[in-house]
Protein backbone atom coordinates (compact mmCIF):
# COMPACT_ATOMS: atom_id res chain seq x y z
CA UNK A 1 0.00 0.00 0.00
CA UNK A 2 2.92 2.42 1.04
CA UNK A 3 4.68 2.22 -2.21
CA UNK A 4 0.66 1.78 -4.36
CA UNK A 5 0.77 5.27 -2.79
CA UNK A 6 4.15 6.32 -3.97
CA UNK A 7 2.70 5.57 -7.44
CA UNK A 8 0.06 7.50 -7.34
CA UNK A 9 2.06 10.89 -6.81
CA UNK A 10 4.57 9.33 -9.45
CA UNK A 11 1.71 9.62 -11.79
CA UNK A 12 0.26 13.05 -10.84
CA UNK A 13 4.21 14.06 -11.46
CA UNK A 14 4.33 12.53 -15.11
CA UNK A 15 1.15 14.13 -15.83
CA UNK A 16 2.48 17.65 -14.61
CA UNK A 17 5.46 16.23 -16.77
CA UNK A 18 3.07 15.97 -19.90
CA UNK A 19 1.47 18.74 -19.25
CA UNK A 20 4.37 21.16 -19.54
CA UNK A 21 5.68 19.39 -22.76
CA UNK A 22 2.26 19.92 -24.56
CA UNK A 23 3.32 24.14 -23.27
CA UNK A 24 6.62 23.58 -24.45
CA UNK A 25 5.29 21.71 -27.85
CA UNK A 26 2.33 25.13 -28.30
CA UNK A 27 4.95 27.60 -27.58
CA UNK A 28 7.16 25.87 -30.44
CA UNK A 29 4.47 25.71 -32.72
CA UNK A 30 3.03 29.56 -31.95
CA UNK A 31 7.11 30.84 -32.86
CA UNK A 32 6.95 28.94 -35.96
CA UNK A 33 3.77 29.69 -37.33
CA UNK A 34 5.19 33.53 -36.08
CA UNK A 35 7.86 33.29 -38.55
CA UNK A 36 5.74 31.88 -41.54
CA UNK A 37 3.17 34.45 -41.13
CA UNK A 38 6.07 36.92 -41.42
CA UNK A 39 8.14 35.25 -43.90
CA UNK A 40 4.91 34.83 -46.03
CA UNK A 41 3.80 38.68 -46.09
CA UNK A 42 7.86 38.99 -47.17
CA UNK A 43 7.58 36.73 -50.14
CA UNK A 44 3.99 38.08 -51.13
CA UNK A 45 5.85 41.52 -51.40
CA UNK A 46 9.19 40.09 -52.62
CA UNK A 47 7.72 37.60 -55.18
CA UNK A 48 5.30 40.47 -56.78
CA UNK A 49 8.58 43.03 -58.25
CA UNK A 50 11.64 41.13 -57.37
CA UNK A 51 13.82 43.64 -59.22
CA UNK A 52 11.79 46.41 -57.65
CA UNK A 53 12.09 45.09 -54.08
CA UNK A 54 16.32 44.25 -54.54
CA UNK A 55 16.17 48.04 -55.88
CA UNK A 56 16.13 49.28 -52.68
CA UNK A 57 19.36 48.56 -50.43
CA UNK A 58 17.87 47.44 -47.17
CA UNK A 59 15.62 44.85 -48.90
CA UNK A 60 18.64 42.95 -50.60
CA UNK A 61 20.67 43.38 -47.05
CA UNK A 62 17.92 41.63 -45.65
CA UNK A 63 17.19 39.19 -47.88
CA UNK A 64 20.70 38.01 -47.24
CA UNK A 65 20.64 37.77 -43.67
CA UNK A 66 17.71 36.39 -43.39
CA UNK A 67 18.95 33.81 -45.80
CA UNK A 68 22.00 33.61 -43.68
CA UNK A 69 21.27 33.84 -40.13
CA UNK A 70 17.35 33.98 -39.44
CA UNK A 71 16.18 30.97 -41.14
CA UNK A 72 19.33 28.55 -39.90
CA UNK A 73 17.29 30.18 -36.21
CA UNK A 74 14.67 29.01 -37.48
CA UNK A 75 15.81 25.84 -38.24
CA UNK A 76 17.65 24.99 -34.84
CA UNK A 77 13.64 25.95 -33.66
CA UNK A 78 12.10 23.09 -35.54
CA UNK A 79 14.63 20.69 -35.03
CA UNK A 80 14.30 21.44 -30.79
CA UNK A 81 12.51 18.52 -29.27
CA UNK A 82 10.27 19.84 -25.88
CA UNK A 83 10.06 15.88 -25.95
CA UNK A 84 13.44 15.45 -24.03
CA UNK A 85 12.31 16.87 -20.70
CA UNK A 86 9.66 14.43 -20.57
CA UNK A 87 11.39 11.51 -22.11
CA UNK A 88 13.86 11.83 -19.29
CA UNK A 89 11.25 11.64 -16.75
CA UNK A 90 10.00 8.94 -17.94
CA UNK A 91 12.92 6.98 -17.77
CA UNK A 92 13.73 8.29 -14.07
CA UNK A 93 10.42 6.85 -13.13
CA UNK A 94 10.16 4.07 -15.24
CA UNK A 95 12.44 1.52 -12.93
CA UNK A 96 9.61 2.14 -9.95
CA UNK A 97 6.70 1.03 -12.48
CA UNK A 98 4.79 -2.00 -11.70
CA UNK A 99 5.35 -5.10 -14.59
CA UNK A 100 3.66 -7.59 -16.40
CA UNK A 101 3.83 -10.09 -13.10
CA UNK A 102 2.59 -6.45 -11.08
CA UNK A 103 -0.81 -6.50 -13.52
CA UNK A 104 -1.82 -10.09 -13.68
CA UNK A 105 -1.23 -10.13 -9.97
CA UNK A 106 -3.61 -7.41 -9.24
CA UNK A 107 -6.26 -8.82 -12.21
CA UNK A 108 -5.61 -12.25 -10.08
CA UNK A 109 -6.44 -10.20 -6.66
CA UNK A 110 -9.92 -8.96 -8.70
CA UNK A 111 -11.02 -12.51 -9.26
CA UNK A 112 -9.56 -13.49 -5.76
CA UNK A 113 -12.00 -10.66 -4.24
CA UNK A 114 -15.22 -12.17 -6.94
CA UNK A 115 -15.13 -15.55 -5.70
CA UNK A 116 -14.42 -14.73 -1.98
CA UNK A 117 -17.56 -12.01 -1.78
CA UNK A 118 -19.35 -13.92 -4.98
CA UNK A 119 -19.32 -10.64 -6.94
CA UNK A 120 -20.54 -10.75 -10.27
CA UNK A 121 -18.54 -9.17 -13.34
CA UNK A 122 -20.61 -6.16 -13.60
CA UNK A 123 -20.57 -5.28 -9.53
CA UNK A 124 -16.93 -4.53 -10.32
CA UNK A 125 -17.49 -2.93 -13.83
CA UNK A 126 -19.62 -0.52 -12.39
CA UNK A 127 -17.86 0.18 -9.17
CA UNK A 128 -20.44 -1.37 -6.71
CA UNK A 129 -18.63 -2.73 -4.05
CA UNK A 130 -19.83 -3.20 -0.33
CA UNK A 131 -19.34 -0.27 1.39
CA UNK A 132 -18.14 1.80 -1.44
CA UNK A 133 -19.93 4.96 -3.36
CA UNK A 134 -17.03 5.88 -5.97
CA UNK A 135 -16.97 6.20 -9.61
CA UNK A 136 -14.19 3.41 -10.72
CA UNK A 137 -15.10 1.76 -13.64
CA UNK A 138 -14.12 -0.97 -15.95
CA UNK A 139 -14.45 -0.80 -19.90
CA UNK A 140 -15.05 -3.16 -22.04
CA UNK A 141 -11.39 -3.25 -23.02
CA UNK A 142 -10.64 -3.68 -19.01
CA UNK A 143 -13.03 -6.49 -18.86
CA UNK A 144 -11.22 -8.33 -22.23
CA UNK A 145 -7.53 -7.69 -20.55
CA UNK A 146 -8.99 -9.21 -17.46
CA UNK A 147 -10.53 -12.06 -19.56
CA UNK A 148 -7.17 -12.62 -21.50
CA UNK A 149 -5.33 -12.85 -18.13
CA UNK A 150 -7.42 -15.26 -16.55
CA UNK A 151 -7.13 -17.32 -20.70
CA UNK A 152 -3.76 -17.28 -20.59
CA UNK A 153 -3.69 -18.73 -17.34
CA UNK A 154 -5.74 -21.77 -18.72
CA UNK A 155 -8.06 -20.11 -15.91
CA UNK A 156 -11.56 -20.21 -18.45
CA UNK A 157 -14.07 -19.99 -15.49
CA UNK A 158 -12.87 -16.71 -14.79
CA UNK A 159 -11.87 -15.87 -18.50
CA UNK A 160 -15.63 -16.63 -19.25
CA UNK A 161 -16.96 -13.99 -16.82
CA UNK A 162 -14.59 -11.07 -17.51
CA UNK A 163 -14.94 -11.43 -21.75
CA UNK A 164 -19.40 -11.86 -21.11
CA UNK A 165 -18.99 -8.65 -19.27
CA UNK A 166 -17.13 -7.19 -21.97
CA UNK A 167 -19.03 -8.51 -24.60
CA UNK A 168 -22.23 -7.31 -22.61
CA UNK A 169 -21.03 -3.71 -22.45
CA UNK A 170 -19.94 -3.83 -26.00
CA UNK A 171 -23.25 -4.70 -26.76
CA UNK A 172 -24.84 -1.81 -24.96
CA UNK A 173 -23.11 0.48 -27.46
CA UNK A 174 -19.91 1.47 -25.15
CA UNK A 175 -16.92 2.69 -27.46
CA UNK A 176 -14.09 0.08 -27.65
CA UNK A 177 -10.75 -0.29 -28.86
CA UNK A 178 -11.24 -4.19 -28.56
CA UNK A 179 -13.42 -5.67 -31.43
CA UNK A 180 -16.53 -8.15 -30.77
CA UNK A 181 -14.78 -10.62 -33.34
CA UNK A 182 -11.56 -11.00 -30.46
CA UNK A 183 -14.03 -10.86 -27.63
CA UNK A 184 -16.03 -13.94 -29.35
CA UNK A 185 -12.92 -15.66 -30.13
CA UNK A 186 -11.83 -15.74 -26.90
CA UNK A 187 -15.45 -16.30 -25.14
CA UNK A 188 -16.34 -18.74 -27.28
CA UNK A 189 -13.62 -21.01 -26.89
CA UNK A 190 -13.35 -20.17 -23.54
CA UNK A 191 -17.08 -21.53 -22.69
CA UNK A 192 -16.05 -24.98 -24.82
CA UNK A 193 -13.37 -25.59 -22.17
CA UNK A 194 -16.23 -25.29 -19.80
CA UNK A 195 -18.14 -27.74 -21.60
CA UNK A 196 -20.85 -25.92 -22.72
CA UNK A 197 -20.77 -27.12 -26.18
CA UNK A 198 -24.20 -25.50 -27.27
CA UNK A 199 -23.10 -21.88 -25.83
CA UNK A 200 -19.53 -22.46 -27.63
CA UNK A 201 -21.46 -23.37 -31.07
CA UNK A 202 -24.03 -20.52 -30.68
CA UNK A 203 -21.20 -17.80 -29.92
CA UNK A 204 -18.88 -19.40 -32.64
CA UNK A 205 -21.83 -18.43 -35.12
CA UNK A 206 -21.76 -15.07 -34.08
CA UNK A 207 -18.34 -14.80 -34.11
CA UNK A 208 -18.84 -16.67 -37.89
CA UNK A 209 -21.90 -13.65 -38.94
CA UNK A 210 -19.64 -10.64 -38.00
CA UNK A 211 -16.28 -11.86 -39.62
CA UNK A 212 -17.31 -14.82 -42.09
CA UNK A 213 -13.45 -15.15 -43.51
CA UNK A 214 -12.23 -15.25 -39.79
CA UNK A 215 -9.52 -18.31 -39.90
CA UNK A 216 -10.27 -20.60 -36.44
CA UNK A 217 -14.13 -19.93 -36.32
CA UNK A 218 -15.62 -21.95 -39.04
CA UNK A 219 -12.91 -24.72 -38.36
CA UNK A 220 -14.26 -24.79 -34.78
CA UNK A 221 -17.54 -24.23 -35.68
CA UNK A 222 -17.23 -27.60 -37.36
CA UNK A 223 -15.38 -29.29 -34.40
CA UNK A 224 -17.73 -28.23 -31.80
CA UNK A 225 -21.25 -29.64 -34.01
CA UNK A 226 -19.11 -32.71 -34.49
CA UNK A 227 -18.59 -33.28 -31.28
CA UNK A 228 -22.10 -32.10 -29.63
CA UNK A 229 -23.63 -34.54 -31.93
CA UNK A 230 -21.19 -37.31 -31.42
CA UNK A 231 -21.97 -36.69 -27.75
CA UNK A 232 -25.59 -36.35 -28.34
CA UNK A 233 -25.85 -40.16 -30.52
CA UNK A 234 -23.98 -41.30 -27.01
CA UNK A 235 -26.16 -40.13 -24.29
CA UNK A 236 -29.38 -40.84 -26.47
CA UNK A 237 -29.98 -37.45 -25.88
CA UNK A 238 -31.76 -34.67 -28.30
CA UNK A 239 -30.64 -31.62 -29.21
CA UNK A 240 -31.13 -28.80 -26.97
CA UNK A 241 -30.54 -24.89 -27.79
CA UNK A 242 -28.40 -23.31 -25.34
CA UNK A 243 -29.89 -20.96 -22.63
CA UNK A 244 -30.89 -17.86 -23.56
CA UNK A 245 -29.73 -16.51 -19.80
CA UNK A 246 -26.68 -14.95 -20.27
CA UNK A 247 -23.46 -16.53 -18.46
CA UNK A 248 -22.84 -14.92 -15.08
CA UNK A 249 -21.87 -16.43 -11.21
CA UNK A 250 -22.98 -19.44 -10.72
CA UNK A 251 -23.74 -20.72 -14.71
CA UNK A 252 -20.66 -22.90 -14.25
CA UNK A 253 -19.28 -24.18 -10.72
CA UNK A 254 -15.90 -23.21 -9.84
CA UNK A 255 -12.92 -25.66 -10.65
CA UNK A 256 -11.57 -27.50 -7.20
CA UNK A 257 -8.60 -25.93 -6.18
CA UNK A 258 -5.75 -27.02 -3.45
CA UNK A 259 -7.91 -25.85 -0.37
CA UNK A 260 -10.12 -28.34 0.87
CA UNK A 261 -12.21 -26.02 3.31
CA UNK A 262 -12.32 -23.43 0.34
CA UNK A 263 -16.20 -23.34 0.46
CA UNK A 264 -16.31 -22.97 4.52
CA UNK A 265 -13.37 -20.12 4.91
CA UNK A 266 -15.02 -17.78 1.54
CA UNK A 267 -18.26 -18.07 3.27
CA UNK A 268 -16.94 -16.98 6.73
CA UNK A 269 -15.41 -14.24 4.92
CA UNK A 270 -18.69 -12.85 4.10
CA UNK A 271 -20.22 -13.79 7.85
CA UNK A 272 -21.90 -16.56 6.44
CA UNK A 273 -21.60 -19.68 8.29
CA UNK A 274 -20.41 -18.46 11.70
CA UNK A 275 -20.84 -21.60 14.53
CA UNK A 276 -21.89 -19.23 17.40
CA UNK A 277 -25.32 -20.01 18.70
CA UNK A 278 -27.23 -17.77 21.51
CA UNK A 279 -26.95 -20.19 24.32
CA UNK A 280 -23.24 -20.35 23.51
CA UNK A 281 -22.81 -16.72 22.95
CA UNK A 282 -24.66 -16.16 26.41
CA UNK A 283 -21.43 -17.75 28.20
CA UNK A 284 -18.97 -15.15 26.55
CA UNK A 285 -18.08 -12.17 29.15
CA UNK A 286 -16.14 -9.25 28.93
CA UNK A 287 -13.90 -7.93 32.04
CA UNK A 288 -11.03 -5.80 33.54
CA UNK A 289 -7.78 -7.86 33.18
CA UNK A 290 -4.71 -6.95 35.11
CA UNK A 291 -2.36 -10.31 34.17
CA UNK A 292 -2.58 -11.46 37.72
CA UNK A 293 -2.05 -8.84 39.24
CA UNK A 294 1.09 -7.46 37.23
CA UNK A 295 2.19 -3.89 38.56
CA UNK A 296 1.98 -2.48 34.60
CA UNK A 297 -1.98 -3.06 34.97
CA UNK A 298 -3.21 -2.76 38.44
CA UNK A 299 -3.61 0.86 38.28
CA UNK A 300 -5.35 0.47 34.09
CA UNK A 301 -6.38 -2.74 33.86
CA UNK A 302 -7.01 -3.63 29.96
CA UNK A 303 -10.77 -4.32 28.65
CA UNK A 304 -11.04 -8.10 27.84
CA UNK A 305 -13.71 -9.60 25.88
CA UNK A 306 -14.33 -13.22 24.99
CA UNK A 307 -14.56 -13.80 21.18
CA UNK A 308 -14.86 -17.37 21.20
CA UNK A 309 -15.26 -20.11 24.16
CA UNK A 310 -13.26 -23.24 22.92
CA UNK A 311 -10.94 -22.88 21.81
CA UNK A 312 -10.82 -19.69 24.17
CA UNK A 313 -10.09 -16.63 21.85
CA UNK A 314 -9.91 -12.96 23.52
CA UNK A 315 -9.89 -9.38 22.51
CA UNK A 316 -8.29 -6.78 24.40
CA UNK A 317 -9.25 -3.30 23.48
CA UNK A 318 -7.51 0.35 23.42
CA UNK A 319 -4.42 -1.40 23.08
CA UNK A 320 -2.58 0.61 20.96
CA UNK A 321 -3.34 4.15 20.76
CA UNK A 322 -3.40 6.20 16.82
CA UNK A 323 -0.11 7.51 17.73
CA UNK A 324 1.86 4.17 18.53
CA UNK A 325 0.01 2.83 15.43
CA UNK A 326 1.18 5.39 13.09
CA UNK A 327 4.98 5.26 14.37
CA UNK A 328 4.74 1.19 14.10
CA UNK A 329 3.60 1.95 10.60
CA UNK A 330 6.49 4.58 10.02
CA UNK A 331 9.00 1.97 10.87
CA UNK A 332 7.86 -0.27 8.87
CA UNK A 333 7.31 1.07 5.46
CA UNK A 334 10.59 1.61 4.59
CA UNK A 335 11.33 -2.29 4.97
CA UNK A 336 8.15 -3.41 3.51
CA UNK A 337 9.03 -6.71 1.72
CA UNK A 338 6.39 -9.44 -0.06
CA UNK A 339 5.82 -11.70 2.62
CA UNK A 340 7.13 -15.01 2.68
CA UNK A 341 6.05 -18.56 3.74
CA UNK A 342 8.67 -21.45 4.87
CA UNK A 343 8.13 -24.45 1.94
CA UNK A 344 7.56 -27.29 4.18
CA UNK A 345 9.16 -29.82 1.90
CA UNK A 346 12.95 -27.90 2.42
CA UNK A 347 12.43 -25.56 5.10
CA UNK A 348 13.40 -22.64 2.09
CA UNK A 349 11.26 -19.06 2.55
CA UNK A 350 9.36 -18.29 -1.00
CA UNK A 351 6.42 -16.40 -1.59
CA UNK A 352 3.26 -18.06 -2.32
CA UNK A 353 0.08 -17.07 -4.03
CA UNK A 354 -1.91 -18.10 -0.55
CA UNK A 355 -0.18 -15.13 1.15
CA UNK A 356 -0.79 -11.89 -0.39
CA UNK A 357 1.03 -9.37 1.68
CA UNK A 358 3.96 -6.91 2.62
CA UNK A 359 5.62 -7.72 5.84
CA UNK A 360 8.50 -6.24 8.35
CA UNK A 361 10.54 -7.25 11.42
CA UNK A 362 10.73 -4.44 13.94
CA UNK A 363 13.51 -5.23 17.20
CA UNK A 364 12.36 -3.71 20.43
CA UNK A 365 15.74 -1.67 20.56
CA UNK A 366 14.86 0.29 17.39
CA UNK A 367 12.48 2.31 19.25
CA UNK A 368 10.81 2.65 22.64
CA UNK A 369 7.32 2.30 21.41
CA UNK A 370 8.06 -1.30 19.90
CA UNK A 371 9.75 -1.87 23.27
CA UNK A 372 6.45 -0.78 25.13
CA UNK A 373 4.45 -3.09 23.03
CA UNK A 374 6.65 -6.28 23.60
CA UNK A 375 6.38 -5.36 27.65
CA UNK A 376 2.17 -4.83 27.32
CA UNK A 377 2.06 -8.48 26.01
CA UNK A 378 4.36 -9.97 28.40
CA UNK A 379 1.99 -7.82 31.09
CA UNK A 380 -1.31 -9.03 29.56
CA UNK A 381 -0.31 -13.20 28.61
CA UNK A 382 1.87 -13.57 31.61
CA UNK A 383 4.13 -15.39 29.22
CA UNK A 384 7.62 -14.10 28.41
CA UNK A 385 8.87 -12.38 25.09
CA UNK A 386 12.38 -13.13 25.58
CA UNK A 387 12.33 -15.79 23.00
CA UNK A 388 9.43 -14.73 20.98
CA UNK A 389 10.01 -13.78 17.21
CA UNK A 390 10.63 -10.25 16.45
CA UNK A 391 7.23 -7.85 16.43
CA UNK A 392 5.84 -8.81 12.79
CA UNK A 393 4.46 -5.50 10.79
CA UNK A 394 2.08 -6.67 7.91
CA UNK A 395 0.16 -5.00 5.26
CA UNK A 396 -2.61 -6.50 3.21
CA UNK A 397 -4.18 -3.89 0.22
CA UNK A 398 -6.74 -4.71 -1.73
CA UNK A 399 -7.07 -8.60 -2.65
CA UNK A 400 -4.66 -9.31 0.21
CA UNK A 401 -4.80 -12.38 2.05
CA UNK A 402 -3.48 -15.45 3.67
CA UNK A 403 -4.89 -18.60 3.41
CA UNK A 404 -6.06 -21.36 5.98
CA UNK A 405 -2.90 -21.65 7.59
CA UNK A 406 -0.93 -22.97 11.36
CA UNK A 407 0.88 -21.05 12.90
CA UNK A 408 2.42 -23.54 14.69
CA UNK A 409 4.60 -26.06 13.07
CA UNK A 410 3.55 -29.44 12.79
CA UNK A 411 5.22 -32.77 13.04
CA UNK A 412 6.02 -33.08 9.55
CA UNK A 413 7.96 -30.32 9.29
CA UNK A 414 10.16 -30.52 12.39
CA UNK A 415 12.40 -27.94 11.77
CA UNK A 416 10.53 -25.14 10.90
CA UNK A 417 11.41 -23.26 14.12
CA UNK A 418 14.80 -25.12 14.91
CA UNK A 419 17.40 -22.72 13.91
CA UNK A 420 15.89 -20.42 16.84
CA UNK A 421 16.06 -22.92 19.49
CA UNK A 422 12.87 -21.56 20.63
CA UNK A 423 10.49 -24.56 20.01
CA UNK A 424 7.12 -24.30 18.55
CA UNK A 425 4.86 -21.05 18.92
CA UNK A 426 2.95 -21.19 21.53
CA UNK A 427 0.99 -18.72 21.10
CA UNK A 428 -0.48 -15.99 18.94
CA UNK A 429 -0.71 -12.10 19.96
CA UNK A 430 -2.51 -10.02 16.75
CA UNK A 431 -2.55 -6.21 16.50
CA UNK A 432 -5.17 -4.45 14.24
CA UNK A 433 -3.56 -1.60 13.54
CA UNK A 434 -6.46 -0.12 11.04
CA UNK A 435 -10.23 -0.86 10.35
CA UNK A 436 -11.30 -2.14 6.97
CA UNK A 437 -14.29 -1.25 5.19
CA UNK A 438 -14.94 -4.48 3.82
CA UNK A 439 -13.35 -7.62 3.85
CA UNK A 440 -10.71 -8.55 5.87
CA UNK A 441 -11.43 -10.42 8.55
CA UNK A 442 -9.56 -13.41 10.63
CA UNK A 443 -11.33 -16.67 9.97
CA UNK A 444 -11.19 -20.10 11.85
CA UNK A 445 -12.33 -22.67 9.57
CA UNK A 446 -12.60 -25.79 11.75
CA UNK A 447 -15.19 -24.14 14.37
CA UNK A 448 -16.49 -21.09 12.17
CA UNK A 449 -15.04 -18.22 13.89
CA UNK A 450 -14.96 -14.73 11.91
CA UNK A 451 -13.28 -12.01 13.97
CA UNK A 452 -13.13 -8.46 12.24
CA UNK A 453 -10.40 -6.13 12.36
CA UNK A 454 -11.32 -3.10 14.67
CA UNK A 455 -8.33 -0.67 14.55
CA UNK A 456 -6.54 -0.36 18.18
CA UNK A 457 -7.94 -4.03 19.47
CA UNK A 458 -6.18 -7.15 19.50
CA UNK A 459 -6.27 -10.89 19.90
CA UNK A 460 -4.88 -13.62 21.36
CA UNK A 461 -4.94 -17.73 21.31
CA UNK A 462 -3.14 -20.52 22.00
CA UNK A 463 -1.75 -22.48 19.33
CA UNK A 464 -0.60 -25.15 21.90
CA UNK A 465 -1.91 -27.45 24.61
CA UNK A 466 -0.50 -27.09 27.81
CA UNK A 467 1.10 -30.37 26.69
CA UNK A 468 3.23 -28.69 23.92
CA UNK A 469 0.39 -30.88 21.05
CA UNK A 470 -0.48 -28.39 18.74
CA UNK A 471 -4.18 -27.78 18.44
CA UNK A 472 -5.54 -27.91 15.17
CA UNK A 473 -8.40 -26.43 15.58
CA UNK A 474 -6.14 -22.98 15.21
CA UNK A 475 -5.81 -22.92 11.62
CA UNK A 476 -6.92 -20.00 10.77
CA UNK A 477 -7.14 -17.24 7.58
CA UNK A 478 -6.81 -13.64 6.51
CA UNK A 479 -9.42 -13.17 4.52
CA UNK A 480 -9.20 -11.26 1.11
CA UNK A 481 -9.22 -7.01 1.84
CA UNK A 482 -12.11 -6.15 -0.68
CA UNK A 483 -12.02 -1.95 0.28
CA UNK A 484 -9.73 -0.37 1.74
CA UNK A 485 -5.90 -1.50 3.75
CA UNK A 486 -5.42 -3.55 6.68
CA UNK A 487 -2.74 -3.33 8.94
CA UNK A 488 -1.83 -5.52 11.53
CA UNK A 489 1.09 -6.76 14.08
CA UNK A 490 1.92 -10.27 15.28
CA UNK A 491 3.83 -11.30 18.37
CA UNK A 492 4.59 -15.02 17.90
CA UNK A 493 4.96 -16.09 20.94
CA UNK A 494 7.46 -19.34 21.83
CA UNK A 495 7.47 -22.47 24.25
CA UNK A 496 11.13 -21.57 26.03
CA UNK A 497 10.90 -19.72 28.97
CA UNK A 498 7.50 -20.46 29.82
CA UNK A 499 7.99 -24.07 31.76
CA UNK A 500 6.47 -21.94 34.65
CA UNK A 501 4.47 -19.58 33.36
CA UNK A 502 2.15 -21.87 31.50
CA UNK A 503 3.30 -25.26 33.14
CA UNK A 504 2.15 -28.67 31.61
CA UNK A 505 -1.02 -30.33 32.13
CA UNK A 506 -2.03 -33.94 33.28
CA UNK A 507 -3.32 -34.99 29.13
CA UNK A 508 -2.30 -34.26 25.81
CA UNK A 509 -5.06 -32.25 25.17
CA UNK A 510 -5.17 -29.74 28.44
Amino acid sequence: QGQMTDLIYTEKELVQSLREYIKAEESKLAAVKSWANKLDALTRVSTADPEGYLAHPVNAYKLMKRLNTEWSELESLVLQNPADGFVSNMSVHRQYFPDEEDETGAAKALMRLQDTYQLDSEAFSKGKLPGVHSSAVLTVDDCFDMGKTAYNDADYYHAVLWLQQALKQLDDGEEAVVSKADILDYLSYSVYQMGDLPRAIELTRRLVAIDPSHQRAGGNLRYFEQLLMKQLREMNQDYQPPSEEPIQLGTYSRPKDHLPERESYEALCRGEGIQMTEARRSRLFCRYHDGKRNPHLLLKPVKEEDEWDSPHIVRYLDLLSDEEIEKIKELAKPRLARATVRDPKTGVLTTANYRVSKSAWLEGEEDPVIDRVNQRIEAITGLTVETAELLQVANYGVGGQYEPHFDFSRKDEPDAFKRLGTGNRVATFLNYMSDVEAGGATVFPDFGAAIWPRKGTSVFWYNLFRSGEGDYRTRHAACPVLVGSKWVSNKWIHERGQEFRRPCGLTEVD
